[in-house]
């Protein structure tokens, strides 16, 4: 933004550096929560690559446990063995703050899937009996009950990356406008007032140098 023409008196010169003293003291507060962003951004980064790997290598475990287990039971038998659930999630959003960032903090909870809803057993993964599957579909189901809080965990992960990056782009540009623009605006506007008003002193020591030598020509003629 730049500064409007000001005139160069004392008063604007005073004003100017109390805005250039509240610019860089901003400047290097957003400075420290810049620094401070990347560094939760790489933290948040590290845990996104490994948890991306351990969730991409549990994929391809669990898919190749449901096609062993479609090839041996068909697939139909093995929709028929998933259709009825005996337990469900619940998915509870809340948020954490990082450096003025409000992050999603996600929480997973396992239910009973029973009518009333209470008295089920939330341990119990398998929504078939055993006498018609194979072992290969419960390591199917194994590896997706384990696979699904990871996922989630994943999810939040990444968009908490997300956020803290659109949160250091913003900073960034707002340290970058202090430090290229404002602050500079600033210096050279100062710099310009203390040159005029060096200036007007000059000419007004002048001035009162004349007329005092005037002055006093004038008390010697007399």
């Amino acid at each position: 933004m730049a500064i409007a023409n000001v005139n160069p008196t004392r008063m604007e010169l005073t004003r100017l550096k109390k805005r250039l003293k509240t610019a860089r003291r901003g400047h290097k507060l957003l400075k420290d929560k810049r620094d401070e962003l990347m560094k939760q951004f790489l933290d948040v980064v590290k845990e996104n690559k490994r948890l991306r790997l351990q969730v991409e290598e549990g994929v391809t475990r669990m898919y190749g446990s449901f096609i062993v287990a479609s090839a041996k039971l068909g697939d139909a038998a093995v929709s028929e063995a998933l259709m009825a659930p005996k337990t469900y999630g619940v998915l509870s959003v809340g948020r954490k703050n990082i450096m003025s960032v409000n992050v999603p903090l996600f929480s997973y909870e396992i239910k009973a899937a029973t009518k009333s809803g209470e008295g089920g057993d939330d341990t119990d993964i398998y929504p078939y009996g055993f006498a018609y599957t194979t072992a290969d579909l419960d390591l199917a189901v194994e590896e997706s009950t384990a696979l699904l809080p990871l996922m989630i965990r994943l999810a939040e992960v990444e968009k908490t990356a997300d956020m803290l990056a659109d949160e250091i782009e913003k900073t960034r540009r707002r340290v970058n406008a202090l430090e290229y623009i404002m602050i500079p605006q600033f210096e050279a506007k100062i710099k310009e007032i203390t040159l005029k008003l060096e200036e007007n002193e000059r000419a007004t020591t002048t001035r009162l140098m004349k007329v005092k030598d005037m002055m006093l020509q004038a008390q010697y003629k007399n």
